[in-house]
């Protein structure tokens, strides 16, 4: 089965083992709302107008995960709104942080962890091969390269302190986890997805080199690459940064082929969170201690770096979303 492609269009296409089907779209510019049937798609059943909320039924290229993943989201997604207090009450969560961090890097962190925190309430939602594939497979790069980077610059960390030997549990333990479940599912598929157009693998082949080049130079030659950030940004925290780019092209690489509805779905809310809140985190701040150049060039350059992050995930929102709500009724 194959659903909208690159861009508005007047019709929708369908493809099953019989015929090709178009539905057109109503001359109000609306989409037609249906359901998805199992035979015809072989993923999932959809009802209602909405992606969200809806969760697939067991079908056999789509099956569950062990409930133990379930309680691994739980317990992620616990530790996780810590870190997104970073973001939302960074008074009160930056003295009990593994380390000193400046207000810059304390709202940008906690953007990104508010982000991996709706991810993992999507896993938790589903606790399916779709989205979990896309889900396990950046946070196991997100959690190898953070414990890397921790582990480079042990000198940051007060080992007097809880905190310090909480983050590296909390890390290695993630990276195992999700490591051993792709692992046990290495075998299995990708579920069936949107039938994207040669532009739009282009475009996501191109995304995943820049984003991905973006992140290793962050990781390799975290001074020069961190220069021109708006804030000073040392070589740890710019190297933990590396991993949110490089999970991010790993998440994208998935895609480019065969993209599965709700992997799509969470990448692109991922991808509008990251760039929507470091923004946001950075002009709040600002706010706050007056330190921001806005008109200096590497400024411009990071606003437009995570405004393109922003509208490339709002875009693949709006994508996922047509292809779920306009599905033939079965």
């Amino acid at each position: 089965m194959t659903g909208p492609l690159l861009g508005p269009a007047a019709a929708f296409y369908f493809e099953t083992d019989r015929a090709t089907i178009r539905i057109d779209k109503p001359d109000d510019g609306s989409i037609p709302f249906g359901r998805f049937s199992p035979a015809a798609s072989g993923t999932m059943m959809v009802h209602g107008h909405s992606p969200w909320g809806v969760s697939p039924m067991p079908t056999p290229d789509n099956p569950p995960f062990p409930a133990a993943l379930r309680l691994f989201s739980v317990a992620v997604i616990i530790v996780l709104i810590v870190g997104a207090g970073l973001f939302f009450a960074p008074v009160l969560v930056k003295p009990r942080w593994p380390w000193a961090v400046t207000p810059f890097n304390a709202r940008f962190l906690g953007g990104f962890y508010t982000a991996e925190m709706v991810v993992m309430a999507a896993l938790l939602f589903w606790n399916r091969w779709s989205p979990g594939r896309l889900v396990l497979v950046m946070a196991f790069i997100f959690t190898v390269i953070v414990s890397a980077a921790s582990f480079i610059n042990l000198g940051y960390f007060n080992f007097e302190r809880k905190a310090p030997w909480l983050w590296f549990l909390v890390y290695l333990a993630s990276a195992a986890v999700s490591g051993l479940f792709l692992w046990r599912a290495r075998a299995r598929p990708s579920v069936k997805g949107v039938a994207l157009t040669p532009a739009w693998r282009g475009y996501m082949s191109a995304e995943t080199a820049i984003v991905g080049l973006y992140g290793v130079g962050m990781l390799l030659f975290p001074r020069v690459v961190s220069s021109s950030w708006p804030w000073p940004v040392d070589p740890f925290h710019a190297q933990v940064y590396s991993a949110i780019f490089l999970a991010g092209a790993g998440g994208v690489y998935l895609l480019w082929k065969n993209a599965p509805r709700e992997e799509l779905l969470v990448l692109g809310l991922a991808q509008f969170l990251v760039g929507f809140l470091a923004i946001l985190g950075l002009v709040i701040t600002d706010a706050a201690v007056h330190r921001i150049d806005w008109t200096a060039i590497g400024t411009l350059c990071w606003l437009a770096l995570f405004g393109w992050i922003c509208m490339s995930g709002a875009f693949k929102l709006y994508t996922a979303s047509q292809y779920f709500s306009s599905q033939p009724a079965s």
